[in-house]
């Protein structure tokens, strides 16, 4: 006995001690720690820590977006504690805090940047708070139907005139805050408002009455809006563009508008556009595609150091792209991010005589990877970009020079070598020859445990599992077929039918899944309508290496029969302990027993969306799923169940789980039901935007645009 307390002696004496190291070392792992812990428990363990938890540099910046386990309370605690050493408070996207929450952020005296985007607040509220906040500089908020601006105090009305920035989510045509705001230098708009209200009424996009001051623009350097689909949308953001025509700031060095489908230019916008092509030199250009196409624009507009260029769903051809955007590799270094996403000619010399299929100018795309050396973010989804048969100009070949991408999106046909897309035929069951006498078996085989050395094989020599070898740093990968469409758009009822696949695209399977293995880093993958797939056994791979996943979307992977790859993905799950959110987009998927308990391994697993025509569940297997998972907060299953089905597992899980979950948000409803709609419309907007909705997400947005 006397040697057993020897040794453990021997081994307290010898092992570390927390407490021992540095502060400065402790305080970058306290870092690491939710802020409400930090103050309401971890500090509360020892003297030492009670100190470094209070240390200005954990209590400056204060993130409770995506803390799912805060609520009021803890929150009223929080700003009592430390309050008045909050100099920045970010609570996007808490939709689940009830409002009277906001009552709390009056403690924080000094506040200079302050986030409530997707949090319920009045325009009293937000009148009382705004009041006692005289050091604000910049603020995110929700402009909800019943804003109204006169009940705004005087007091907060001066505090918002020395705002300089703003961002503003509308989900009612107002101008909000912004005519108050008279200091403005960043104004990010997100127009959110749909064409019916709830009773089927079509709604206008003529601003309340006593909404007619006009906004200050005289000092804006940012210039942002992002509009959900709708008309109402479109009026709504004229009326703010109308003061920009009249008079463009001369400061304006970004100017941005993402608008989906046809935005037509009025006498208005072109006004401006003349304008800012002769008193601005741009940083950041997004666009609307009517606005560019089929215009000189880009000719005259004058560029200073452009970080950000999108011109998303452009007719831009790629001589275009050269002459006037590149301008020849002219001072395009400092370019970080692009977006050339449904630019279907952009690595061609000439869009007029040219097919959509027809093989890219790989000269263009050198120009622009030797222009565009710095660039980190690159997006050349949602077309065809097919490579020639010229060696050494594939489009892998010449992505591979941009050493710093960190986020990257293809289209599927992109990918593939020719010479394999020219000698494989399409494996499809449509062209298995008609025989008489014994019948041939066709069924999916069980893929190799080992499918690492099979895999390996074929792919080491191809241009993509290279390319995936030169990009290690990078962090998004996003494979997406140029026909691919989700079943779910936005504010339409679900797609029954979908495109099939690009021709080049029916080669690319479970050898190049394989090789995206080799991101050792690789934080989000979306693999979408990749048709060769036959087991995924890539899958598996991924699982194994890339151990800092933890996005993950799939869709419409392999025959749409049948989902031939549910063995291969059960046992990826079981590897993926950072995942946190899961989409899954596939007919006929069964969310059964086995499924749920793979998916139960996945501990760090907060939100989990699968949409599935004529799909299956078990409501068992989804209860017990949800019990063993104690970090999910968010489940979205459209499925082919009945109403009656999805209704009661809802109301189970809601009834069985959101008392100790106070975040927790779930909608099961049949996918193809008339109603889905305005089943989507209560989906909180943090997570219909980030997961329930499929997108490429890749240079979206210029990047660090809002914190």
């Amino acid at each position: 006995s006397q040697e057993v307390v020897s040794e453990e002696s021997e081994e307290e004496s010898n092992g570390v001690n927390l407490m021992e190291f540095s502060d400065e070392i402790l305080l970058h792992i306290l870092s690491y720690v939710p802020c409400t812990d930090l103050v309401l428990n971890v500090r509360r363990t020892c003297r030492k820590l009670a100190t470094l938890c209070l240390d200005k540099s954990l209590t400056h910046t204060v993130q409770l977006q995506k803390d799912y386990k805060v609520n009021k309370d803890k929150v009223k605690q929080l700003m009592r504690d430390i309050g008045k050493e909050i100099y920045q408070l970010n609570m996007a996207g808490c939709y689940w805090l009830p409002s009277s929450t906001i009552d709390h952020v009056t403690r924080c005296k000094n506040l200079v940047k302050l986030n409530l985007s997707g949090c319920h607040v009045t325009s009293l509220r937000l009148s009382k708070m705004l009041s006692t906040l005289q050091h604000l500089r910049s603020l995110a908020i929700d402009v909800n139907p019943g804003f109204d601006a006169s009940q705004l105090s005087s007091e907060c009305k001066a505090t918002l005139s020395r705002v300089s920035e703003l961002k503003q989510t509308l989900y009612t045509p107002s101008y909000g805050v912004v005519p108050c705001c008279t200091s403005l230098e960043k104004l990010l708009l997100y127009f959110e408002i749909l064409d019916r209200s709830r009773e089927g009424f079509m709604l206008s996009g003529q601003l309340m009455v006593g909404e007619s001051n006009v906004p200050h623009y005289q000092n804006l350097r940012i210039f942002y809006a992002r509009l959900a689909p709708g008309y109402v949308n479109q009026e709504v953001v004229r009326l703010y563009l109308a003061v920009l025509s009249d008079r463009t700031p001369e400061n304006l060095h970004a100017f941005l508008i993402s608008a989906p489908g046809s935005f037509a230019e009025t006498g208005a916008t072109k006004n401006l556009l003349d304008s800012m092509a002769r008193n601005v030199r741009l940083d950041a250009l997004q666009l609307p595609k009517a606005w560019i196409n089929g215009s000189g624009l880009l000719q005259h507009l004058k560029f200073n150091n452009p970080f950000y260029f999108s011109f998303s769903r452009c007719t831009l051809s790629g001589g275009h792209l050269i002459q006037r955007v590149i301008n020849g590799g002219k001072d395009l270094k400092s370019l970080t991010s692009l977006n050339l996403s449904g630019c279907v000619h952009c690595l061609a010399p000439e869009s007029l005589l040219r097919k959509a299929e027809d093989d890219i100018d790989s000269s263009i795309l050198e120009s622009l990877v030797v222009s565009c050396c710095n660039l980190r973010h690159l997006n050349l989804s949602a077309a065809h970009h097919h490579s020639s048969e010229s060696i050494g100009n594939h489009l892998c070949q010449l992505l591979s020079r941009l050493k710093h991408l960190l986020s990257l999106a293809l289209p599927v046909c992109s990918i593939t070598d020719v010479a394999a897309s020219v000698e494989k035929p399409p494996t499809t069951p449509n062209l298995l020859p008609q025989t008489f006498g014994r019948k041939v078996r066709t069924g999916i085989q069980t893929y190799p445990r080992n499918s690492g050395d099979q895999a390996n094989q074929k792919i080491e020599s191809s241009v993509f599992w290279a390319l995936m070898g030169s990009l290690r740093f990078l962090e998004t990968l996003e494979i997406i077929g140029s026909s691919f469409s989700s079943a779910m758009p936005r504010n339409e009822p679900a797609i029954r039918n979908s495109l099939p696949p690009c021709v080049r695209a029916q080669s690319v399977g479970d050898s190049e899944v394989a090789a995206i293995s080799q991101l050792t880093y690789l934080q989000s993958l979306t693999l979408a309508q990749l048709p060769n797939i036959l087991t995924g056994s890539g899958l598996v791979n991924i699982g194994l290496r890339c151990q800092h996943l933890r996005t993950l979307s799939l869709a419409n992977l392999g025959t749409m029969g049948k989902v031939v790859y549910m063995s291969a993905l059960m046992d990826m799950l079981k590897h993926c302990k950072c995942l946190r959110d899961l989409r899954l987009e596939q007919p006929y998927f069964c969310a059964g027993a086995q499924f749920f308990q793979a998916l139960s391994h996945c501990s760090s697993l907060q939100r989990l969306c699968i949409v599935s025509r004529s799909g299956t569940l078990q409501s068992d297997a989804v209860m017990s799923f949800m019990a063993n998972c104690l970090e999910v907060i968010m489940c979205h299953m459209f499925m082919g169940e009945s109403l009656t089905v999805c209704k009661n597992l809802q109301q189970s899980i809601v009834r069985s789980f959101q008392a100790e979950r106070p975040a927790l948000n779930v909608v099961i409803f049949p996918l193809l039901h008339e109603d889905l709609t305005e089943v989507i419309r209560d989906v909180p907007m943090r997570h219909l935007d980030e997961i329930t909705l499929f997108k490429s997400r890749v240079a979206e947005e210029p990047p660090n645009l809002w914190w």
